[in-house]
């Protein structure tokens, strides 16, 4: 049965100064955490208000709602280098298919392949191992890898980024104080927050920098696969191009029908796969090295890469197009250390990956300076002889894991992004209890899927897939030198000047590899820049409007106390701002649905405004999803009392195992507030534990406290003989509120009606809106009104469901 509906207008009121402390409206936190000493204004308003709100927020803040690193034991880190060898290397690692050939356009001399392979190792030494290996991936958000996470890390240093005031009491902020920077770092820092066209440069940055790698997600699996399939024509060289075409959509298609099964299961599969092609590589590469030219070794001189660059001028320039795919895939091992951790991916690239591709590529140019034509097809040509079908098996396999990298990327960094609000909550699922990082995107995963045989089908070839290749990768190179930089000056804390050299060498590096990448966008590129620039665009976007969305939502964010008045009869009244109206009571328990609440939910106040009524008994029900596998019981359930009679607020902490929301939630609730009130009551008299000690549906329990919070009534009505002076007038908590009538209450409530309310926000654009900003706004409303999430998606009774709707000027 559908749920009951009520629909109001938003209606006039009062217009109300964001930053008005008075008001007790929520700021972005940009703007109120300017200084650390500086409270927010529901802060503000709650210590003023401290003597009527018993409560007002307790079990909103906690430190277990951060959150942090998961710690692995020294087992699970070599477990985790074993499995990240399976996905994040199947990029990197292939490269040696076709980096020499996709470097020369004619068989090389000697001097011109010694400058080359100087150029790939130094590449591969410089921008993954020094750059990524050791350095940038000491930049996660606390696990997180990828451009964003980054971001997301400098945000918390530095006041560069608004947030939902929602989910503020969820972001641990850490910004260093001013006495703790030198004048240098302070000046950078003060520069990028009172500038709005840096702050925005940075969030711009992390946004195309999530899109290009999401945008290589949708080329690199057809580019991979159908390099591995078009190998066959070594063995069949009269393979028609529709078999390939064919053979390849139907690979990818299984590829991603497997994700399902995560991370943990794919590479049970997928990691000797890519050991073995590894393995291979560099034990050819020992062999040609031994048989052919061991003095190619001499290239591990940086002298010959320059000297190559001088000698050929223009055309090595040109080349480095080339050189650059030797580690095209690393803004995937970046993004994938969510999945695995720093530590792994540090043993397995510099323990196992790196070595062997040193030899693979010193083995391919020691065969290719004996027989120069080689470089056509590198790898199948240095097989030694004999391995040639074997290593064709497991060329063709190696290429189709490779995508691997970039659609585990894909699902970390869109669950990046969705955290921050930069795209529509989707269903992400965690494939692990035990790694949790580890995720899988459903929608993502079927999204990727049909873009991936799009792409292979229209492209049908090799060639042109490659020319659309690589642009992006070193464009977010790029962009994790930038970001990085600026997380070892305002994290790190290391002075500008000690870090100006190491940025200007690899910037250099990132320059030279992205002008010469630039000359592939009018052969191809222009593809995954152009898909990158759409993707960016929904994301910034999305942002923009739930911005505005929160700067309309913050007149009604504040504290209970603030829109009704109690008395000591027990009857509520609206304070004057909101027309000073009674309010009337209904029979039953009210739940009222909020996500993760920093105060009265909006939904709350929307019904008591406009109904003028309240139901006998409120439960404010709020829930803190963890990046756990489960919160313990004991643990999971946080209750409250507010200022007003009979009012509640239950914080449910859950891992993403845990079952929340089901069909007896109005019996937990229940059980939960009841407890709540009989612990107190206990622990007031002196007479129990605590709450997670008793047992709290005793009911002599219940006996005791209800006979002891009437002897308390009693006392406290009766003066004594001896002091006349100290009859005290009766309080909510000793006479409405008491135990008793607290107890009696709930279960009169809970026998007679139990109801879920829950709101459903409408939003307007404001009359009289610039142009722009209402084309942005109605892009901004179509999409959240085509990925909310609907009312049936709830596991409850329908039939006590209420869904409030209001509507909002933005």
């Amino acid at each position: 049965m559908d749920a009951a509906t009520v629909q109001f207008a938003n209606g006039s009121r009062p217009k109300r100064n964001f930053q008005d402390k008075d008001v007790g409206g929520v700021v972005p936190l940009r703007m109120r955490s300017r200084s650390r000493g500086r409270k927010s204004s529901f802060e503000a308003f709650k210590e003023s208000a401290r003597d009527h709100a018993e409560d007002e927020d307790a079990g909103l803040r906690n430190e277990s709602d951060y959150k942090r690193r998961q710690r692995f034991s020294l087992a699970q880190v070599f477990m985790l280098a074993y499995q990240s060898t399976g996905v994040i290397y199947g990029d990197i690692g292939t490269s040696p298919l076709y980096v020499y050939s996709s470097t020369f356009t004619e068989a090389p001399d000697r001097v011109n392949l010694l400058g080359a392979l100087s150029l790939i190792i130094w590449s591969i030494t410089l921008m993954v191992t020094i750059k990524y290996v050791l350095i940038v991936l000491r930049a996660d958000n606390d696990g997180e890898g990828g451009t964003f996470s980054t971001y997301s890390l400098l945000s918390r240093y530095a006041n560069i980024a608004n947030r939902d005031p929602r989910e503020a009491t969820m972001i641990r902020m850490e910004r260093h104080q001013t006495n703790e920077l030198s004048r240098s770092q302070k000046t950078v820092r003060s520069t990028i927050e009172k500038t709005k066209f840096f702050r925005r440069l940075l969030k711009t940055i992390g946004v195309v920098a999530v899109s290009m790698v999401m945008a290589d997600g949708v080329l690199t699996p057809a580019q991979s696969v159908l390099g591995a399939v078009q190998g066959l024509s070594v063995v069949k060289p009269d393979i028609s191009k529709s078999t390939i075409v064919g053979v390849t959509c139907a690979i990818l298609i299984l590829l991603f029908v497997l994700q399902p099964l995560g991370i943990s299961k794919l590479t049970m599969a997928f990691s000797p796969i890519v050991i073995v092609w590894l393995t291979f590589n560099a034990c050819f590469g020992i062999y040609n090295l031994a048989r052919h030219d061991y003095t190619i070794l001499k290239a591990f001189n940086p002298y010959y890469s320059f000297e190559y660059l001088i000698r050929n001028k223009y055309e090595g320039w040109r080349s480095l197009g080339g050189i650059l795919l030797a580690f095209t895939g690393v803004e995937a091992l970046f993004a994938d250390i969510g999945a695995f951790s720093r530590r792994a991916v540090q043993i397995s690239w510099l323990g196992f990956a790196y070595p062997c591709l040193l030899l693979a590529y010193s083995g391919q140019a020691a065969f290719i300076s004996e027989y120069p034509d080689a470089y056509s097809n590198p790898f199948y040509n240095c097989v030694p002889q004999g391995w040639l079908y074997p290593s064709l098996v497991i060329a063709i396999l190696a290429a189709i894991v490779a995508s691997q990298a970039m659609i585990t990327a894909t699902f970390q960094l869109l669950a990046q992004i969705m955290k921050l609000s930069y795209f529509p909550q989707i269903k992400v699922l965690h494939t692990s209890t035990t790694y949790h990082g580890q995720l899988y995107v459903p929608a993502v995963n079927w999204l990727l899927m049909v873009g991936t045989v799009v792409v292979a089908a229209v492209y049908n070839n090799t060639t042109s897939l490659g020319n659309a290749y690589g642009v992006c990768v070193i464009l977010v190179t790029a962009f994790d030198t930038t970001m990085v930089t600026l997380v070892a000056i305002l994290v790190w804390r290391i002075k500008p000047y000690f870090v100006f050299l190491p940025w200007l060498t690899i910037a250099c590096l990132d320059g030279a590899f992205l002008s010469s990448a630039l000359t592939k966008v009018p052969d191809g590129a222009w593809f995954t820049i152009l898909l990158s620039i759409l993707i960016a665009t929904i994301f910034i976007l999305w942002r923009f409007g739930k911005e505005q969305q929160w700067f309309a939502e913050a007149e009604d964010r504040y504290p209970t106390t603030h829109f009704v008045k109690t008395f000591d009869d027990g009857r509520i009244q609206l304070t004057e701002k909101f027309g000073g109206k009674w309010l009337g009571s209904i029979e039953g328990l009210g739940i009222f649905f909020d996500k993760a609440g920093e105060t009265t939910p909006i939904v709350f106040s929307q019904f008591v405004r406009k109904l003028v009524t309240a139901p006998e008994v409120i439960v404010f029900f709020h829930l803190r999803p963890l990046e756990i596998p489960s919160v313990a019981y004991e643990d999971r359930y946080h209750v409250s009392r507010l200022a007003i009679p009979n009012c509640y607020r239950l914080v449910v902490r859950h891992g993403y195992m845990d079952e929340v929301i089901t069909p007896d939630l109005a019996s937990l609730i229940f059980e939960k507030v009841r407890s709540h009130i009989v612990s107190r009551a206990l622990d007031r008299e002196g007479e129990g534990p605590t709450a997670t000690g008793a047992d709290l549906n005793d009911v002599a329990d219940v006996t005791k406290v209800n006979a002891k919070a009437a002897e308390t009534e009693k006392d406290a009505s009766n003066p004594s003989s001896s002091d006349p002076g100290a009859r005290v007038a009766p309080t909510p908590t000793m006479s409405v509120t008491s135990t008793t009538s607290r107890l009696t209450a709930l279960e009169r409530a809970f026998n007679h009606e139990v109801l879920y309310i829950i709101g459903k926000e409408q939003m307007k654009v404001k009359p009289g809106t610039n142009f722009v900003r209402k084309t942005l706004l109605r892009a901004f409303l179509f999409i959240r009104e085509n990925t909310r999430t609907k009312i049936a998606s709830l596991d409850v009774d329908r039939d006590r469901v209420i869904e409030v709707g209001f509507v909002k000027d933005v």
